[in-house]
């Protein structure tokens, strides 16, 4: 099994040490373990939680949910139909979000297009 140091696991995940004391703090992370000095040190586990907590986070997750998605995972396979349903509400936001970028993105390239036919 391997074991990451704070500094590691910035490399790894580009969050900073401050999120990643942050997240613990608030229980997104659960307890991370620590060394005989005390020093954090975190698993291969941790790192592909924060992997998923990326995730929720680049496609903008409220904390809150993210906070109740995490304890659920940790509550055990009884708590899955939550998690889906939490899931899916989220997966339909970003949805939303997706379709209005789109939109966004052809009144883009219909003004580069207009810009283009004024400079030819």
């Amino acid at each position: 099994m391997s074991v990451y140091t704070p500094g590691q696991v910035v490399e790894e995940t580009g969050f900073s040490l401050d999120t990643l004391r942050y997240y613990e703090r608030i229980g997104l992370l659960s307890s991370i373990r620590r060394n005989a000095a005390g020093q954090r040190r975190f698993s291969e586990e941790d790192i592909g939680w924060l992997g998923m907590v990326r995730c929720l986070r680049d496609t903008g997750m409220p904390i809150a949910e993210m906070v109740r998605f995490a304890e659920l995972a940790r509550a055990g396979d009884h708590t899955v139909r939550d998690r889906i349903a939490l899931l899916e509400a989220h997966d339909e936001r970003v949805e939303t979000q997706i379709a209005t970028l789109q939109e966004r993105q052809r009144a883009i390239r219909a003004k580069i297009a207009y810009y283009r036919s004024v400079v030819d």
